[in-house]
C-alpha cells in the first residue's frame, strides 16, 4: 500500500565543507568494531551523491552529509568515538532466476569468513516500495550480523522483469523461488533457511513459507488483518488521535464499509451506501481530514469520477483486497517471530496483536515481542502540536533482535520490548 518498507524519509540539514569532504570519503557497505557494534552506510534515492544512508545496530540513522554526522570514513573504515571500525568483507554474488516465467534480479550476501554449515540464510520479502532492496540498509545490517542475505527486486522493479504488483499469491511464489535459488547458490554453506519480511512482508512471508521449505519466519510491522481492515484500523485511529468519540468511529466505519463493496465489485456496486455516508459527514469539520489507506480519497471523489477512474486510480495493482490473513496462519507450523510497532499509524496493531496471540495460546510456534511508543518501519518519533509525526531513529533493540531471533540466539533484553508471548 502506501507505506515504503526501507525508503524512511531525513530531512538533510545545511553542510558545511568539511562534511561534504567527509561524505566524499564515504563507501557503501558495513563496518564492525572490535567489539561485535556495526554500522551499514549505503546509497539512498533521497540523499544527494556523494552522501550515503547510516544506520547503526542501535538504530540511529541519518546521512553521512548532515550536520554532526556520528562518524568519520576512509577508504577501508569508519571513526565512531576515536575508535577504528573495519569494512567486513562480504562475499555478494549476483544471480538471475525463473518465478512463474519471469526473470527475477538478486543478490547472495554472504559474511567473510570461512564457510560455515551452521550459518542461516535469509530471503528478504519486500514492502509495498518500488526501490530495490540490492545494496540497502537492510541486507548488509542482516549480513554484519553474520546470516547469509538473499535480496531481490520485486517484479516490475530494479532488474526483475514483469510488471509490478501488489498480488500476495503471486508475491509469495516470487518469494518461494527467491528461497529456493538461495539454498541453491549457498549449498554447504548454512543451516537453518527462512524469510524475513517487512510491512506488506507480513502478508506475503508467511504466505511464501507455506509454498516451500522454510524453517522460519521473521516479521516486522506487518499486519495479520485485510488492505480493508487496514484501512478501516488507520481511519479509527485517525479519529481516536483527535479526541473524537464512539460516534465518530462509527461513521468511519460505515465508511470503510461502503468503500469496501466499491473495492470488492470493482467500482460497480456501493454508491448509495457511500453517498448516505457522505451525507452523515458533510456537517463534520473533522471529515476531511481522515485518510486511511484510501476510503477518505474516494469519499473525496464524485460518484462520476468513481465510475469512471476509480479502478483505475484505486485497483490497479491487482490487490487482495480480503485476504484472509489468519488462513495463511493457521496453515504454518514454521517457527515466526512477530514484531509489532506499539503506535503503528500505517498498520494499526489492534487486530493483528489478538490474531497472533489467539494463534499462539492454540499451539502455534509463534514469538510475539511489541516495542512500545513506535510507528511503523519500528521508528520512534516527535509530535507536532498539530499531531502529525516526524520518525527520528529506529528504535534501540529491532535490528538486534531480528538477528539474534534469526540464529537462535535470543537472550537478555531488547531495548524496551516487551515479549508478548513465548512458545520456544
Amino acid at each position: 500500500m502506501k507505506n515504503i518498507l526501507f525508503g524512511f524519509a531525513l530531512a538533510l540539514a545545511s553542510i558545511a565543507p568539511a562534511s561534504a569532504q567527509t561524505a566524499a570519503d564515504c563507501t557503501p557497505g558495513a563496518y564492525r568494531a572490535p567489539g561485535g557494534d556495526f554500522v551499514v552506510l549505503a546509497k539512498a534515492p533521497n540523499i544527494p551523491a556523494p552522501g550515503l544512508r547510516y544506520l547503526f545496530r542501535d538504530g540511529r540513522r541519518g546521512a553521512t552529509t548532515d550536520a554532526g554526522v556520528p562518524l568519520a570514513c576512509s577508504a577501508d573504515a569508519v571513526t565512531v568515538d576515536g575508535a577504528r571500525w573495519a569494512r567486513l568483507a562480504f562475499r555478494e554474488t549476483p544471480a538471475t532466476f525463473d518465478s512463474i516465467g519471469t526473470k527475477m534480479n538478486g543478490v547472495l550476501i554472504e559474511p567473510p569468513g570461512a564457510p560455515d554449515a551452521k550459518r542461516p540464510l535469509v530471503v528478504m520479502v519486500h514492502g509495498s516500495e518500488r526501490t530495490s532492496p540490492i545494496g540497502g540498509v537492510y541486507g548488509y545490517a542482516m549480513a554484519a550480523h553474520g546470516i547469509s542475505v538473499f535480496v531481490y527486486d520485486k517484479r516490475g522493479t530494479g532488474g526483475s522483469d514483469g510488471e509490478y504488483t501488489q498480488n500476495f499469491e503471486l508475491l509469495a511464489d516470487d518469494a518461494a523461488h527467491a528461497l529456493e535459488q538461495a539454498r541453491s547458490m549457498a549449498a554447504g554453506r548454512f543451516g537453518r533457511a527462512g524469510f524475513f519480511g517487512g510491512s506488506q512482508g507480513g502478508w506475503v512471508a508467511p504466505l511464501a513459507a507455506t509454498r516451500t521449505k522454510a524453517d522460519f519466519v521473521a516479521i516486522g510491522f506487518g499486519l495479520v488483518a485485510s488492505p480493508i481492515e487496514e484501512d478501516r484500523e488507520q481511519m479509527v485511529s485517525e479519529v481516536r488521535a483527535a479526541g473524537l468519540g464512539d460516534d465518530a468511529v462509527a461513521l468511519v466505519n460505515r465508511l470503510s464499509a461502503a468503500t469496501a463493496k466499491l473495492v470488492l465489485s470493482n467500482f460497480t456496486a456501493g454508491y448509495e451506501d457511500l453517498d448516505a455516508v457522505r451525507r452523515e459527514m458533510a456537517d463534520k469539520p473533522w471529515a476531511a481530514k481522515i485518510d486511511g489507506e484510501y476510503s477518505g480519497d474516494i469519499a473525496r471523489m464524485t460518484d462520476d469520477e468513481l465510475r469512471r477512474i476509480g479502478r483505475a486510480r484505486f485497483d490497479n495493482v491487482e490487490l487482495i483486497w480480503d485476504y484472509d490473513a489468519v488462513a495463511a496462519l493457521r496453515k504454518l507450523d514454521t517457527p515466526l517471530l512477530w514484531v509489532l510497532a506499539g503506535e503503528d499509524r500505517e498498520a494499526p496493531i489492534e487486530t493483528t496483536r489478538a490474531a497472533l496471540l489467539g494463534l499462539a495460546k492454540a499451539g502455534k510456534p509463534f514469538d510475539v515481542y511489541l516495542f512500545p511508543d513506535t510507528d511503523h518501519g519500528m521508528v520512534e518519533y516527535t509530535t507536532a502540536a498539530d499531531g502529525s509525526r516526524s520518525a527520528t531513529r529506529i528504535t534501540d533493540g529491532y535490528l538486534k533482535l531480528l538477528g539474534d531471533w534469526i540464529r537462535g540466539d535470543v537472550h537478555g533484553t531488547y531495548g524496551r520490548a516487551e515479549h508478548l508471548t513465548a512458545t520456544r
